[in-house]
């Protein structure tokens, strides 16, 4: 298996339309562990990390997002192996 990881931030319409909470479903549903939070400056940051095609499965999803979401831009970046063991929603 080869394990990445991502730092993510999505910009745009993304806080207050269930943007977290469809992230961990998704998430959870392709075996991918990590974080997601909503920032002071309005977008929402996260940390994907798994098998390389579940990681990009969840980045293409974040770029849609939920129903509501209006998605301008997502920045990736690749990081350092966090050792999740599950996906969590924060703050």
């Amino acid at each position: 298996m080869n394990r990445v990881s991502r730092l993510v931030t999505v910009h745009g319409q993304v806080q207050g339309v269930f943007f977290r909470d469809g992230c961990r479903r998704e998430a959870e549903h392709y075996g991918v562990t990590g974080w997601i939070e909503n920032a002071p400056d309005g977008t929402v940051r996260a940390l994907f990390e798994g098998p390389s095609d579940a990681v990009e499965t969840l980045l293409k999803w974040a770029h849609d997002g939920p129903t509501r979401a209006v998605v301008e831009r997502v920045d990736v970046t690749g990081t350092e192996d966090q050792g999740t063991s599950e996906f969590r929603v924060r703050g």
